[in-house]
């Protein structure tokens, strides 16, 4: 095995994963297609341009996309360090001069003695080790390449997500637990509606202002994946014979079906999160929550991933991927960013930091050890986890958020939680980074 590792993509994520296996000594060659080919939405030539926001959200720890920060910090994030001295007022977020983040970034690889950036497309994955970071703009070529290498059905180009929810949210005394017609053992918390209540629903969801996608013209409609509004608009009872229907669930405190339900089906082993099944939607996000807020057991509900109907390539990582982001099939090919399911700047920065010292790894194991996964205690690996290890035919991308992380072993104060979960995943850290030599960045 070549020593050199070849990292295709320059944005956040490939930024990333190039720095890290820099700094630990590894070769790198960068490719990045960009000016030479150029994208629909970037406007220089510079690496980790970022095109929609600015912001990287929060930086309190109180806050799982803090906590993110913090450990990737902890790891000396390119990313995280170059944010933090272009960042600009933004009360508690960590918010950056566009411009100057991304040249920063720029000169910093640039100026890296073991990182050479080429100014090509990529077309073929090599057969010498690589991590494929290109994101949701991967060009049609190498799309084309990856859906061949992975093998057809593993490569998603639309994003239709319902909301998910943090269970510690639900009031489940107004919830059942059941499955339809009692097939398969009682496996959906069940939501039942009256008929004032489904009409008061259904108003709700016809007058919420929906979000507009930048490529709107592109982003088809699937009769198995319609938005929630879109059958709302279609009659008043479409959604009650369709994604909130009530027939086959059996209400205990009835005994008779409801007039129709809103089911939700857990989004991860254990049970920390819930999915709003068939509730795919394009309502912008305040509407999302008071929307789902009239749904009986969910007056309180925290979102934790809302709902979003867009275009997006990224893999079905829990068939593809190990927690390692060494693919299943080949250990010397990650991959990394928002190709893998993660979503968010600083999550695809997070993915790339994992796979860049999982091929250092892989190319100096007789330095510094084999690949390994990232602690379950830290958003870090609760993010790794939960994109290699959801349910495949319905695996849909994820951001940070607390729901993701192991909950407690004793019960905690929910106000508590967030000191709680930071001091664990810190302090997993520490042990993870002393166990595996993580600290030996030149």
């Amino acid at each position: 095995m070549t020593n050199e590792l070849t990292v295709i993509g320059g944005g956040l994520a490939g930024c990333e994963a190039a720095w890290q296996a820099a700094q630990r000594g590894v070769p790198v060659r960068l490719y990045e297609m960009r000016p030479k080919v150029p994208t629909a939405v970037h406007r220089t030539g510079d690496l980790a341009e970022l095109v929609c926001s600015n912001s990287l959200k929060s930086n309190n720890l109180d806050k799982a996309s803090g906590l993110l920060k913090a450990e990737m910090r902890r790891l000396d994030s390119l990313i995280i360090q170059c944010a933090d001295a272009s960042a600009v007022a933004a009360g508690s977020a960590l918010a950056v001069d566009r411009v100057r983040f991304a040249s920063l970034i720029t000169e910093r690889l640039g100026q890296h003695p073991n990182i050479t950036i080429c100014r090509d497309e990529v077309t073929t994955i090599p057969e010498t080790p690589c991590i494929v970071a290109t994101g949701p703009l991967t060009s049609a070529s190498l799309s084309g390449v990856i859906q061949e290498v992975l093998g057809e059905g593993f490569l998603n180009f639309f994003d239709a997500v319902a909301p998910i929810v943090d269970a510690d949210s639900l009031d489940y005394d107004q919830l059942f637990l059941a499955s339809r017609y009692e097939k398969g053992g009682a496996a959906y918390w069940n939501a039942p509606l009256t008929e004032a209540q489904y009409d008061t629903l259904r108003e709700a969801i016809l007058t919420a202002e929906s979000a507009t996608a930048h490529n709107e013209e592109d982003v088809p409609y699937f009769e198995s994946c319609l938005p929630v509004e879109e059958l709302a608009r279609r009659g008043r009872l479409t959604m009650r014979y369709g994604a909130l229907r009530g027939a086959g669930l059996t209400d205990p405190k009835t005994g008779r079906w409801p007039f129709a339900c809103v089911q939700l089906r857990a989004e991860n082993a254990e049970g920390t999160m819930y999915n709003l099944v068939g509730f795919q939607t394009r309502m912008k996000w305040p509407e999302q929550t008071r929307v789902l807020r009239l749904i009986p057991g969910l007056q309180n509900v925290e979102i934790v991933r809302y709902g979003v109907i867009h275009k997006n390539i990224f893999i079905n990582s829990p068939s593809i991927l190990r927690p390692t982001f060494q693919t299943r099939f080949r250990d010397d090919l990650f991959f990394a960013g928002q190709l893998t399911g993660v979503e968010g700047y600083v999550e695809s920065a997070a993915a790339g930091l994992m796979a860049g010292i999982n091929a250092a790894l892989l190319l100096n194991k007789d330095a510094l050890g084999a690949p390994t996964a990232f602690p379950r205690e830290t958003v870090l690996g609760s993010l790794a986890h939960y994109i290699t290890s959801a349910e495949a035919k319905h695996f849909q991308p994820m951001n940070s958020n607390w729901a993701l992380l192991p909950p407690p072993e004793e019960k905690v104060p929910k106000a508590d939680k967030p000191a709680f979960f930071a001091q664990r995943a810190l302090g997993a850290l520490e042990i993870f980074i002393d166990k595996n030599r993580l600290s030996m960045a030149q």
